[in-house]
């Protein structure tokens, strides 16, 4: 077969036509049986849905394959109907739109559903719903109810999952894959079973039963928890449509305290893939194109917590020495690049002095985590992690915190790439197809899959196609430049809510100005904080960013350099930061632990059983987490240890055995491939300005300056010789104020003493490097130095602790 055959062979239908799902539902019973009817949106597809009411504790699901016309539909209910007539008939129960699933505690089977919907925009054509109003229906027919139906648990566990809210924040498509992200969607076929499967779609449990009994899933609905918002923006006289979805992971999902750093999988508390959607408003049934890009973020992956506490409002953070080898860790970065590709950048916020050490510890323990999985990783394939201390650098005055963190992620937009392509007019609306960018037909009608071009490589190519008047002239020219993501930026703060935002806000404006110029809207790549464009942005970031903080915190976010950009009164902002702080302290203490109860029925993660414990009964299952993981993974001469914050005299100091295993080198992993593995380029005349400025691979390190920062000065060498690609950001060039911090008076001998009860392996070091406003290399800055003593900026940089203490 020839490569193009091949090429057009790999375009398979995402969605099929969107009459092959079923968009409408109405549910009759009769004493033995529910029926749920359903039709697609055309109206030209009818079927039949069965469900068995005569078993008290059981569920039988029955599907007629054969698909109706809507006489033929009725005239099979008027049949039923006349059937049952002698037990009162076939009765209309009510109109609904997808079936969310079906759950079991002690006694009957229940069967969630979907009564009323909400439109909240649309993608290439697919319109993507919010839930409005839902129902639970009991599957047995009262005659068959056994006493446990009506028991006091039975009823307990019913509210408990009433809690759990899916008018909020739950959104849902027929007939696109919203659990993926476009990049996917285009690229991969997926199948609709598989994709209940995802780490996004929050009803896999729910919907195990029916997709057990049935061919097709066209009965349910995939329900994806985070944040979904589209709004239609001008630029240029010309209308464009901006999206922004955050996807929730099911795994490890909870509240706040009760749920913090990794498990033993290396899944990661509050673990939220965000994406960021623009396309052209098409016109006159041209083709449109469409851009997408996807950051992440989620708690520090170590074995850590913070038990909930009605007295103190800022709990001790406890860190456990359970993991001497990192393997979680290792693990959720290896899932990171499965998914994503490479390379995994790191921007860690969490702060870098503290009077007391609360978060410098995990931030050393997370330095120490990077430096131990980049031992066995190729130079290519290591973590990029950039450490800047957000809290800090804000509260210095003249400092632009946006615009620092807009150089950040530069940096990692330059090596991640965004995604962009031409969609053709089959491929919107109910035809949207998976056109694959990485098979793409390229000018020469080969099936390509090599890397996009170097600047220097794809210039004379385009000049040869900009001079060639070949008769395949014209159609080169309807050709457009395919470019994919290739690895992903990773955010973290401590609870990866408020610092975390204002970072995600700040790329996402980034990679704003590279999908609009990608797009052909605007000349310039870059877009001006003061621009229009960049305060809708704002608002809309701030939006994602307070209900992600709802869901895992209980408040709204603070959003104090939101309101400091946009001018807001202090005094108002004070109250604001105030009040959401006591919502917040009042969440975590006294509701959490009966939403974390909900949000672990809902998923499956507790299961009633009978003659088990209820779930009220048992403690919090972080620690229950934490627990089996050291039964398993850690060796049984190694002393269990932890070190927890606030209170110096309990850090304690790691066991030899902990020890030791940092020493060694982790076993080289296979290579993590991504969604894609490369990103073609099918260049032309038309798309020459685009693909020169947007397609062109990243600068090496080297080029950037910053190749002697992250391999000698970074803060987690060990000492003998091994470093990490670390960069420890501290740019206080933008600064006017110097090195000052108004939470840093402390001093130097303060510092030190906290040192003195830190492991060595969490000792945190100045930073010292800097990035030159004017250039894109970094370099050691001497002024940020100056008020140092001598001494203690070598024990800084080659760990000589004793000419620090003499000083």
């Amino acid at each position: 077969m020839a490569a193009s055959e091949r090429s057009i062979d790999k375009q398979v239908d995402m969605t099929s036509s969107s009459s092959s799902f079923l968009q409408k539902f109405r549910l009759y019973e009769t004493r033995s049986s529910f029926y749920m009817i359903g039709r697609d949106k055309n109206r030209t597809s009818w079927r039949v849905l069965k469900l068995d009411r005569t078993e008290p504790t059981e569920v039988n699901i029955y599907e007629d394959s054969t698909a109706y016309t809507e006489a033929e539909c009725f005239d099979t209910l008027r049949r039923i109907h006349e059937g049952n007539r002698s037990s009162g008939g076939l009765k209309f129960v009510t109109t609904c739109y997808g079936i969310i699933g079906f759950i079991r505690f002690l006694g009957p089977y229940y069967m969630l559903i979907i009564t009323k919907r909400k439109k909240l925009g649309e993608i290439c054509g697919h319109t993507v719903y919010g839930v409005a109003k839902s129902k639970i229906i009991t599957i047995p027919h009262a005659s068959v109810l056994s006493n446990v139906a009506c028991s006091k648990d039975e009823k307990r566990y019913k509210r408990l999952l009433c809690t759990v809210d899916l008018t909020k924040d739950f959104f849902f498509s027929y007939s696109y894959h919203i659990m993926h992200t476009l990049q996917r969607n285009l690229s991969d076929k997926v199948e609709r079973h598989t994709y209940y499967e995802s780490m996004f779609v929050w009803n896999e449990y729910l919907t195990r039963k029916i997709r057990n009994n049935v061919q097709d899933c066209m009965w349910t609905v995939a329900l994806v928890y985070g944040f979904f918002k589209q709004v239609k923006l001008t630029v240029s006289e010309k209308n464009f449509r901006l999206t922004l979805i955050s996807r929730r992971s099911r795994h490890y999902a909870g509240t706040r305290y009760l749920k913090r750093g990794v498990n033993e999988k290396g899944r990661v508390a509050n673990d939220v893939e965000t994406e960021q959607i623009v396309f052209e408003e098409a016109q006159d049934g041209n083709p449109g194109r469409i851009s997408s890009v996807v950051q992440n973020r989620g708690s520090i992956p170590l074995f850590w917590s913070q038990e909930t506490s009605r007295l103190n409002i800022k709990p001790d953070i406890i860190l456990s020495a359970k993991d001497p080898n990192f393997e979680a860790t290792r693990l959720h970065f290896e899932n990171l690049g499965k998914r994503y590709g490479n390379p995994i950048i790191i921007l860690n916020l969490i702060k870098t002095r503290e009077k007391r050490p609360r978060e410098t510890i995990l931030r050393g323990e997370f330095a120490n985590a990077i430096r131990f999985i980049n031992k066995g990783l190729s130079k290519e394939d290591r973590l990029r992690p950039l450490h800047w201390d957000l809290h800090k650098h804000s509260r210095k005055k003249g400092t632009n915190v946006l615009a620092i963190l807009g150089r950040l992620a530069t940096y990692a937009l330059n090596l991640t790439g965004i995604f962009y392509c031409h969609l053709t007019p089959d491929l919107n609306g109910d035809g949207f197809q998976n056109q694959n960018p990485s098979t793409l037909e390229n000018n020469k009608g080969d099936g390509s899959s090599y890397d996009l071009p170097s600047k220097d490589e794809i210039a004379p190519d385009l000049a040869v196609e900009s001079g060639n008047d070949s008769e395949d002239a014209t159609e080169d020219r309807q050709k457009e430049v395919t470019m994919l993501q290739k690895g992903v930026l990773r955010t973290n703060c401590i609870d990866c809510l408020d610092r975390t935002n204002v970072a995600q806000y700040a790329y996402g404006l980034v990679a704003f100005g590279r999908q609009l110029h990608a797009l052909g809207l605007t000349e310039s790549t870059n877009i001006d904080l003061d621009n229009p464009l960049a305060e809708d942005l704002m608002g809309i970031y701030e939006t994602m960013g307070d209900t992600l903080a709802l869901q895992y915190g209980g408040s709204a976010a603070h959003n104090k350099i939101f309101c400091e950009r946009r001018g807001q009164w202090r005094a108002a902002t004070q109250s604001q930061e105030f009040f959401r702080t006591l919502q917040r302290y009042y969440s975590n203490a006294y509701m959490d632990a009966e939403k974390q109860d909900a949000i672990n029925v809902f998923l499956g993660y507790f299961q009633p059983q009978p003659d088990k414990a209820a779930l009220w009964e048992l403690g919090s299952d972080q620690h229950y987490n934490a627990a089996r993981f050291l039964a398993n993974a850690v060796p049984e001469n190694s002393r269990s240890t932890m070190k927890r914050s606030l209170s110096e005299s309990s850090i304690l100091s790691e066991s030899s055995a902990a020890a030791l295993g940092r020493q060694g080198c982790a076993e080289k992993d296979e290579e993590a491939k991504g969604l894609s593995d490369s990103a073609p380029e099918i260049s032309t005349s038309e798309t020459a300005t685009i693909a020169a400025s947007l397609s062109a691979p990243p600068p090496i390190l080297e080029e950037l300056g910053l190749d002697d920062i992250l391999e000698n000065d970074c803060f987690c060498c060990d000492g003998h010789g091994e470093q990490c690609t670390c960069a420890a950001f501290d740019m206080d060039w933008v600064s006017s104020s110097g090195n000052s911090c108004e939470d840093e008076s402390y001093g130097r001998s303060t510092v030190v003493r906290s040192f003195e009860t830190i492991p060595e392996s969490t000792k945190i070091e100045s930073e010292i490097c800097v990035v030159e406003p004017d250039s894109s290399s970094i370099k050691l800055n001497s002024e940020a130095i100056s008020g140092i003593p001598e001494g203690y900026v070598r024990w800084d940089t080659s760990g000589d602790n004793k000419a620090a203490f003499q000083q």
